[in-house]
């Protein structure tokens, strides 16, 4: 009996790996960033993003000049200046080079919560449109070539043109 269940067991091994190796998958692949880069909403975004950073930059650039000279005006006057006086203008001067520190860290908190505002629907709409079309032409598995992403691609279906013609670009 025990030998029966063992023949029982590697016959559907046997049948299992058969059937395994005969099922064939279909794999295409696209660049995915590539598409992305070349989709107009992430351009837009982009733009939006350059505005808002060169925003922050100009006022960042504004209050540091502003420290700056105050910085000089204070070093002029030191002279004339009590040393209590001096000593309240440096702490005054310290908290101005901390603001600034904050307000830098705030800018690129608020630069990135905002890019990433922007581009979630750009990078939801590249995905549902790459599996629409790979659905579509039959493909069970689309790998992503973007270079640096370790797939190397000799041969395969590249579904970029496809997925550019459903996307309209």
């Amino acid at each position: 009996m025990k030998q029966f269940k063992t023949f029982l067991i590697a016959v559907a091994l046997i049948l299992g790996a058969t059937s395994f190796t005969n099922a064939q998958t279909k794999v295409a692949h696209i660049a995915t960033q590539e598409l992305i880069e070349q989709m107009p909403s992430y351009k837009a975004a982009m733009n939006q993003l350059e505005k808002l950073q060169k925003t922050y930059d100009t006022e960042i650039k504004d209050m540091v000049t502003e420290a700056q000279s105050t910085m000089k005006r204070y070093e002029a006057e030191a002279q004339t200046k009590t040393d209590e006086e001096n000593a309240k203008r440096a702490t005054e001067l310290q908290q101005t080079q901390r603001t600034i520190g904050e307000y830098r860290q705030n800018a690129m908190q608020e630069l990135q919560k905002k890019e990433m505002e922007l581009l979630k629907p750009v990078l939801e709409k590249a995905r549902t449109t790459i599996q629409k079309v790979a659905r579509a032409k039959g493909y069970d598995y689309v790998l992503d070539s973007t270079t640096g992403t370790g797939v190397i691609m000799a041969d395969g279906y590249d579904l970029m043109p496809d997925v550019k013609k459903e996307l309209g670009i």
